[in-house]
């Protein structure tokens, strides 16, 4: 039976919301004839929803072909600063999913736009450690949708989903895997089968419910 861990990214492996709030800013400073500027809290709500959600919520005052022209700017903008601009990794991240790798697979699957998951994997110096990833920036399927897929094309037979926020816990029921909340990230979930304070206590979580 090949058996995986399927994570999401931001505030599950890796902190990025100050880089990208500070990209985003500078973006509509210098593209744009906006004067709003976000801050990192609003970043940290916005994380783990796709584009097109986080344009609506953003941008309420604009039409919706000017909202996606304006995040498409932002999120561009966003990946070249990410390139300069390392985002924080959290404690031990390496250690823990190298052990975890030895026996199951690794895969992320996230909301973000297509490049996003790539220049993690770029920076982290791990990257070896995953199997597979995908976005909906990519595939413009959902999260849940964009899990299936991974684990189809992995062969992959038991599964589980970890995120921190509650689109995530969605996505994992939509997919049929169990859901485990990233406590220390950026949202509130109802239904998790478990709760990590920090990714070491991962394993602990896995043989409790039988993973």
């Amino acid at each position: 039976m090949k058996k995986a861990i399927l994570f999401d990214l931001d505030g599950t492996l890796w902190n990025s919301s100050e880089q990208c709030t500070e990209a985003w800013n500078e973006c509509l400073r210098t593209q744009t004839n906006l004067t709003k500027q976000i801050t990192v809290d609003d970043m940290h709500g916005y994380m783990g929803k796709t584009i097109e959600a986080i344009a609506a919520l953003m941008l309420t005052e604009l039409s919706k072909g000017e909202q996606l022209r304006i995040i498409k700017l932002c999120t561009d903008n966003e990946q070249e600063y990410l390139q300069n601009h390392k985002a924080k990794l959290y404690p031990d991240e390496y250690e823990i999913l190298s052990e975890l790798s030895e026996e199951y697979e690794l895969g992320i699957v996230s909301n973000c736009q297509d490049g996003y998951i790539q220049i993690y994997l770029e920076q982290c110096g791990f990257a070896e450690l995953f199997c597979d990833f995908e976005s909906a920036g990519k595939t413009g399927k959902s999260k849940g949708e964009n899990i299936r897929l991974v684990m189809e094309r992995q062969g992959i037979d038991e599964c589980v989903y970890i995120g921190d926020t509650q689109g995530d816990c969605d996505a994992a029921a939509e997919a049929g895997i169990p859901f485990i909340h990233a406590s220390y990230g950026f949202g509130r979930v109802d239904n998790a089968v478990g709760v990590l304070t920090k990714l070491s206590d991962l394993r602990e979580i896995l043989k409790s419910i039988g993973i």
